[in-house]
């Protein structure tokens, strides 16, 4: 017996165990954002404005004196719009550069690395507290593709996951969103194939689940969905030969 190794501690590949293959957030969330920060920062300030340019016209034509009331609204413009900017540049110019940092740290899976479906839906986020959940399949009881005005000028959309420890299928507040992807109509595809294969959407954690009957799906030779087809069928028949 070789002694050598006594005391060893010996870790498993926990890394390799808690995700798959990794997809990122698209560039074009960033840009959004950062877009909507520049975009909320101007129509507040034309707003502004615009009210204060409505008030002064008004009381201009109450008083009759729009000559005085023109000379008061120059007085106060250049103090206005230069602690606007200031105030507006101190909060805004560190977002613009730490919310790409944060949107970095995103991290999701859904196919492990070895190209076969994974049994749950991994998410990271974060960068001081860093927090990584694991959506299992079996739990998922309802999905929707979201992609607001601002998503759709980018080309982008989000993924909203609901299980049946959430809101009661209120998707307000959502167990998991998939952010900012370019493919999230292919994804959410994917992911309602996967769910297909259960009988009961509304299944606990701990409840054993059958897969139903394959029915007949016809799809166009080599495209994604028959790909993933084929890759949920191999799982199915590794499964049956464990249980045999």
């Amino acid at each position: 017996m070789n002694m050598s190794g006594r005391g060893k501690v010996i870790k498993p590949p926990m890394e390799e165990i808690a995700r798959g293959k990794v997809f990122k957030p698209s560039k074009y969330f960033r840009n959004k954002n950062w877009f909507i920060g520049v975009f909320g920062v101007v129509m507040l300030w034309i707003t502004i404005i615009g009210s204060m340019l409505l008030v002064f016209w008004l009381v201009g034509i109450i008083t009759e004196n729009p000559g005085g009331i023109a000379s008061t609204f120059d007085l106060i413009w250049f103090p206005f719009n230069f602690w606007y900017w200031i105030i507006t540049g101190s909060i805004l110019i560190p977002y613009l550069i730490i919310y790409p940092i944060y949107i970095r740290s995103f991290e999701y899976s859904v196919i492990a690395k070895t190209g076969k479906t994974m049994p749950e839906i991994y998410v990271k986020k974060g960068i001081i507290n860093i927090t990584r959940k694991h959506v299992p399949f079996r739990t998922i009881t309802n999905i929707q593709s979201v992609a607001g005005p601002f998503d759709r000028l980018f080309g982008i959309g989000s993924i909203e996951v609901e299980t049946a420890s959430g809101s009661a299928g209120s998707f307000q507040s959502a167990e998991e969103k998939l952010e900012g992807l370019t493919f999230y109509e292919e994804l959410r595809d994917f992911i309602l194939l996967e769910l297909r294969k259960f009988k009961d959407p509304y299944v606990t954690g701990t409840e054993v689940v059958q897969p139903e009957e394959e029915e007949a799906i016809l799809f166009e030779p080599g495209s994604i969905e028959e790909e993933i087809l084929l890759v949920l069928r191999e799982i199915r028949d590794l499964l049956r030969k464990d249980r045999e």
